[in-house]
């Protein structure tokens, strides 16, 4: 009677013992499984986020940003046509750096939505990304598609 009475205690520990690793096993497989994704193309979508972070950051505290640059020629040259010319060229050959195929970069405020820089085609523009930086009195936008 009392081997009997062990082998139940024996039994019954080691069901136990796998309803417990069963139940580590459920768990861990519900934390690993990865979140979804709700929308695939909103990563192609930050590029013009991250452009203006790039444009409006600086390397370290003596540097002046991109936006800075653009803004001191524009606000030095009281928003000449020459100076809107020069940025113009400056803010194109930048933004070609950044290799991208179609993106439209203009200031808002002091020029009133001037397009500095443009390159490619809107009409056919499925998504858009856009991401707007203020520097002193001026507000850039930058388009990207």
């Amino acid at each position: 009677m009392k081997d009997n009475k062990g082998s139940l205690y024996i039994i019954e520990a080691i069901l136990a013992i796998t309803i417990l690793l069963v139940a580590v096993l459920v768990v861990n497989t519900v934390i690993s499984i990865p979140s979804p994704d709700y929308s695939y193309e909103s990563h192609d979508l930050v590029s013009a986020q991250d452009t203006m972070e790039i444009l409006a950051g600086k390397i370290d505290f003596e540097d002046q940003t991109f936006l800075g640059e653009i803004t001191t020629i524009l606000k030095e040259n009281k928003n000449s046509k020459k100076s809107i010319s020069e940025v113009s060229e400056i803010c194109q050959n930048k933004l070609d750096s950044f290799k991208f195929t179609n993106y439209k970069f203009c200031e808002n405020n002091k020029l009133k939505g001037k397009v500095l820089a443009y390159k490619g085609n809107d009409n056919n523009a499925k998504e858009v990304s856009v991401a707007t930086r203020t520097y002193g009195d001026y507000s850039y936008t930058l388009y990207v598609w």
